[in-house]
This record gives structure tokens, sequence and C-alpha cells, in this order.
């Protein structure tokens, strides 16, 4: 069996978590979810794993790297958030330091 093959069925072996339900959120991860809504819905699913006009963001942070290719941090998420990133606008200034715990908070739970 060549290493392409290995790689390709050990890739597809590895799948995600499901999402934290909503009912069983706290309340800061479900002001995110309201964040995410109104501020990044338009672009990103959350709670399925198919891309809209940005990548998928479901299960972002069980992922090593974001589909940037940087590390999956929270100063990464925030950074891209805040300042954009190729085709992702800036968002700084329309999510303020709450709005963005509570997002980051949310983003964790997917």
């Amino acid at each position: 069996m060549t290493a392409a093959v290995v790689a390709t069925i050990l890739l597809g072996c590895r799948h995600l978590a499901p999402p934290t339900s909503l009912q069983k959120l706290n309340d800061q991860q479900t002001r995110g979810y309201w964040v995410f809504q109104t501020s990044c819905r338009q672009c990103h699913n959350d709670r399925e794993d198919k891309p809209l006009q940005g990548p998928a963001l479901m299960g972002i942070y069980q992922k090593k790297y974001l589909p940037s290719g940087a590390a999956a941090t929270d100063e990464r998420v925030q950074s891209t958030v805040l300042h954009g990133r190729n085709m992702m606008p800036a968002m700084g200034g329309s999510v303020n330091e709450k709005d963005m715990a509570d997002l980051l908070a949310y983003l964790h739970t997917l």
C-alpha cells in the first residue's frame, strides 16, 4: 500500500465531534451564538461542515490549524475577526470586547 493511500485512509477516519446542542449552551456561549448569527452567519456555517462564502467553522478548535494554516488558538481567531484576512473583512469596528469573548466561547462549542 502506498503512503498516499494510507494517508487518505487515516484522514478519512478522523471526524469531528458534533457541536454542543444549543439547549446546553451556558449564558456566555448563548450570547456568542447571537453574535455569530448577527455578524458571521452570512458568510460562515457554524453547525454544519459546509463552506459558504467563507470556510465552515464547525470543529474550528478541534483541528490543529485554521483554514488559513495558522494555529487554531483564540489569539489567531480573534486577530482574524478583528483585522480580517484574505477575503474576510475586518470586523473590529462592529465587535466589541465583550462580544468577542462571547463569540470565542461559542466557537469553542462547535
